[in-house]
């Protein structure tokens, strides 16, 4: 597994972090949801709009991922881009998972 950048270790406490990670982003997009439909504006248009935002938002990691183990760092890196985690989520897992997604981000959780 070290070859794909992350550990055995690592797809075990991904794969123990995902729900929790997936319940707050879709508690901040049903904030978003309700903010919508309380909003101006004629209840169809709402509705609407509402739909085409669902419809875009399922697609997103923070909603579902494919939970193969060589998705890990792509589902990671979705998760970080879509807002759903932050860098701060990723305390615990190791040090090669930490670098891989460096390389792709290039953010850093270290100087």
């Amino acid at each position: 597994m070290a070859r794909q950048g992350f550990t055995e270790r690592d797809w075990k406490l991904f794969r123990s972090k995902v729900p929790d990670w997936q319940e707050a982003f879709m508690e901040k997009l049903n904030k978003e949801y309700i903010e919508l439909l309380s909003g101006e504006g004629n209840p169809s248009d709402k509705f609407w709009k509402l739909e085409e935002r669902i419809k875009k938002d399922e697609k997103k990691a923070g909603v579902q991922l494919d939970m193969r183990r060589s998705n890990l760092i792509y589902n990671l890196l979705s998760l970080l881009n879509e807002g759903a985690i932050s860098l701060s989520d990723l305390e615990g897992f190791s040090e090669e998972l930490l670098e891989t997604i460096d390389a792709f981000t290039n953010r850093h959780f270290r100087e």
